[in-house]
């Protein structure tokens, strides 16, 4: 089978972090989220992937090629404006023939997208809509179903009072390519609110797979961190082994620590937390729950908790990085003089460049 994999996006709700960095090439476990993706779909011997790709496409290119490097044959659609999701995938439409799947660029999940494809075959759906519960429906579009999955409503957003069900469009469809006939050529058009409303009044077989399969939209930071605690505590990933570790230092819980870092003595990492290759992390620093990019400079007795730190930042000796922070690329936080080691303030520090 093919999968098309939606790229174009900007990313708005990822910044700063997506400033310098296209959403898909976001560093997920020290490896760019898209990256992820392809594995997920390989592992299914989904191995020819179209990316629909706008918003700055070269850095996708220049990383993945043709895709033979991870296992897979990639195509490339470039859109000059965009498309919305279903006018990306029309855009690709010349090479779809044959029932294929589309996943959003910012899910992770690790739904059974085989058992999705017999749920598909069995009910001889037009389209299929992977469906996953939620606890606030409202931020999202519900899908409405019947008792056999097949769905009678899509709401976008809806109040708590609009709310019948807790089940949301997870971003991963299985579609028949003779729907697309219903997506005008060269026009933004989307699948939540254009295409799939108007299947369902023509009466088309829509249907929804529901899984309690872990599901997460990145799209925030705070999600983003939250991926990142998540897989960690799952899977365990473990540490690396080309780094350098003074024998003082400590690490607690599961830490991923990238290749050329420098851990100093007396530092102290309590994980879930993820050090990027060549970041620096000088001594008695405390880093908690963190995610680093490459090449973060974090100063002697500086303190880090839940936050996340782009490519090179530099955050200097006795600093306090509090939870939820998120730092661009490029950020320079300036020392805090004369810090007890036991400090906990946060006036000292000071963003003097960015």
């Amino acid at each position: 089978m093919k999968a098309v994999i939606l790229v174009g996006g900007e990313g708005t709700r990822l910044r700063p972090l997506t400033c310098n960095t296209v959403k898909a090439m976001v560093p997920v476990l020290n490896r760019p989220f898209l990256e992820h993706m392809i594995c997920y779909l390989r592992s299914y011997e989904i191995r020819d992937i179209i990316l629909t790709l706008c918003h700055l496409p070269d850095s996708i290119r220049s990383y993945f090629g043709d895709g033979s490097k991870f296992g897979v044959k990639l195509t490339y659609i470039v859109e000059e404006s965009p498309l919305g999701t279903a006018g990306a995938v029309k855009n690709a439409q010349r090479y779809l023939d044959e029932p294929f799947f589309i996943l959003n660029g910012d899910i992770f999940t690790d739904l059974d997208l085989g058992a999705m494809l017999a749920f598909y075959k069995q009910t001889r759906a037009k389209v299929s809509i992977a469906l996953t519960p939620v606890e606030n429906p409202t931020i999202y579009g519900v899908v409405e179903t019947d008792a056999q999955g097949r769905v009678r409503h899509f709401i976008e957003k809806p109040a708590w009072g609009e709310v019948t069900t807790n089940l949301i469009n997870a971003g991963i469809y299985l579609l028949n390519p003779e729907v697309l006939s219903g997506v005008p050529q060269d026009t933004h058009f989307m699948f939540e609110h254009h295409l799939f409303p108007q299947l369902l009044d023509k009466g088309e077989s829509i249907y929804g797979y529901s899984s309690e399969a872990y599901w997460i939209d990145i799209g925030t930071p705070e999600k983003y961190l939250k991926l990142h605690h998540d897989l960690l505590k799952r899977y365990g990933e473990g540490l690396t082994t080309q780094y350098s570790i003074h024998p003082s230092a400590q690490t607690e819980g599961k830490v991923l620590i990238g290749s050329e870092c420098h851990i100093g003595p007396r530092v102290r990492i309590e994980g879930p937390a993820t050090l990027g290759p060549g970041s620096r992390i000088e001594e008695g620093a405390q880093i908690s729950g963190a995610v680093l990019w490459r090449n973060v400079q974090v100063g002697r007795q500086a303190i880090l908790e839940n936050c996340i730190a782009g490519d090179n930042c530099f955050i200097g000796s006795g600093s306090f990085i509090p939870q939820g922070s998120v730092l661009g690329d490029n950020v320079v936080i300036e020392s805090k003089s004369n810090l007890p080691p036991s400090s906990r303030i946060w006036p000292g520090t000071k963003v003097v460049k960015h």
